[in-house]
């Protein structure tokens, strides 16, 4: 019979173990607490109007093409990806704003515009960023890190002893670029990693290669699309999904994971996959003896931040917003201040606006526009309604500033979301949006184990575990914990397999 694994939580990385399982020969059952798949990765569907809750930036295409390809598909079979052009615009002032175009030559042009040289400047840092991008994305990240030797290999340390990698992002940024508009759109592909520029390392500018390079791009009908994709393929695979299906306790015999206790009965496997969030399961599905972490272990880690969101369909278009528009026109390192260093609600915040409907008419009825806005804020803050809607009113007044018109008038649906919501339907630690911040005290190894210490045939995978916060990540993550499963537990399977699967209650 088949070795058998139970995958908790549908989300991106949930739904790439299973499938990734499957093909390895696994009889999968992939369960999910909400009624749709997803995770953070939600969608949100009314009145004609499609919001994506989650990711709304699609980077590193190449991550999704490889993820496919293990199934002998590509994305188009699954939807229409399209490259946006400008990748995104910048608002840094009344009257002051950049939009970042798609083509090199064009960028070029861009820079020089701003800061005389810049272009050769551009082009020097991101032959280096191309380096780390090559090295972190093509090696290191398809790796299990379970120890600093995973990473002893001397292709590797030569490469990245060839470029800046430990000092500050913003000390390597100011090494090229004067312009202070130039070093702010350097700096923000970092800002939901989980630390200020400054205390980011450098390694980390080849986030400015998947942004500048390889570019900013859409599928079209939204991130949903990419979810229904994966989860065909796991289908196909013959993964067995179960939405609205709870898990409330996973079963440990003799120091072994055998499966698990939902609110329809106890089920049972070889494997259990935790892509739920890592302290939710740790703190609550297991007792005490068998976690791997302490409560005050998990106080001390450093969490990338939360978000304030709300979506909006308006009733009439917004003809100067982008697909995706940036505000910076406050300082970055007060509102990073208020993220990491002295957590509180932001005085002055940055803010980012997404309205894919400018690309994708079928999100929004005609004449009509969504928009997602999104606020970075610290995890873990007192979430009230009174304090979403003096927020709501901030960004609104900013946007009537840009935008020349007040959008209040024209919303004719309006939902906010936050750390209440995270926690409720993700059991969010601490609210968090984007999981385990990605600092050098919290990278490879010194991050929560994707293998339990205490209890053997239990996995971890997703944005608390490695390789660390976003999609693409996300996936690598299911695709390396599936790999490193398949190894580590044929000797166990057989005799696992002859236990009866399903007992309801």
């Amino acid at each position: 019979m088949k070795p058998t694994a139970i995958v908790i939580g549908a989300g991106f990385s949930g739904i790439a173990a299973a499938a990734s399982l499957a093909r390895r020969g696994f009889q999968v059952d992939l369960l999910e607490k909400n009624g749709s798949p997803g995770g953070r990765a939600s969608v949100w569907r009314k009145d004609g109007f499609t919001f994506d809750m989650g990711p709304s930036f699609y980077w590193m295409p190449e991550v999704f093409e490889r993820f496919f390809a293990e199934f002998g598909e590509k994305p188009s079979d699954h939807y229409e990806l399209r490259r946006l052009d400008p990748s995104y615009k910048v608002v840094f002032g009344k009257d002051d704003e950049m939009s970042l175009p798609a083509k090199r030559k064009d960028q070029h042009i861009l820079f020089e515009r701003y800061e005389p040289g810049a272009s050769i400047a551009l082009d020097e840092f991101l032959a280096e960023a191309k380096i780390k991008y090559d090295l972190g994305m093509g090696e290191l990240v398809y790796r299990p890190s379970l120890s600093w030797m995973e990473y002893a290999r001397p292709d590797v340390i030569s490469g990245l002893l060839k470029t800046s990698v430990l000092r500050s992002l913003r000390k390597h940024v100011r090494d090229h670029f004067d312009e202070p508009r130039l070093r702010a759109l350097m700096e923000f592909p970092v800002l939901f990693l989980g630390a200020s520029p400054q205390n980011t390392p450098a390694l980390y500018s080849l986030m400015n290669y998947a942004d500048l390079e390889l570019g900013t791009w859409y599928p079209m009908g939204g991130m949903g699309k990419v979810v229904d994709g994966m989860l065909n393929v796991a289908k196909r695979q013959g993964v067995q999904v179960q939405l609205g299906c709870s898990v409330e306790r996973v079963l440990v015999e003799e120091g072994r994971a055998v499966g698990i206790v939902t609110d329809r009965g106890e089920q049972r496997a070889d494997v259990v996959v935790a892509s739920a969030d890592y302290h939710h399961v740790e703190q609550h599905l297991l007792p005490e003896k068998h976690r791997s972490y302490t409560a005050q272990y998990w106080a001390k880690r450093k969490m990338a931040p939360s978000s304030l969101l709300f979506y909006l369909g308006l009733d009439r278009r917004v003809p100067n917003a982008e697909h995706h528009t940036l505000f910076f026109d406050e300082q970055l390192d007060v509102h990073s201040a208020e993220i990491y260093d002295n957590p509180s609600w932001p005085s002055k915040p940055l803010f980012y606006v997404s309205c894919s409907s400018k690309t994708d008419a079928s999100v929004a009825p005609p004449g009509h526009e969504n928009m997602v806005i999104l606020i970075p804020i610290a995890p873990g803050l007192e979430d009230t309604e009174a304090t979403r809607e003096h927020y709501y009113t901030v960004v609104m007044e900013r946007m009537r500033t840009h935008f020349g018109l007040d959008l209040r008038p024209h919303v004719v649906l309006k939902r906010g979301y936050c750390i209440n919501d995270l926690e409720h339907d993700y059991n969010a630690f601490r609210g968090n949006a984007y999981g385990l911040a990605n600092t050098i005290m919290q990278t490879g190894p010194l991050r929560p184990s994707m293998k339990s210490k205490k209890v053997k045939g239990l996995y971890y995978t997703g944005q608390l575990t490695v390789p660390g916060p976003g999609v693409p990540p996300a996936i690598i993550s299911g695709q390396v914990v599936a790999e490193l499963i398949e190894k580590e537990t044929a000797q166990h399977t057989t005799a696992r397999a002859q236990r009866p699967k399903v007992i309801t209650a």
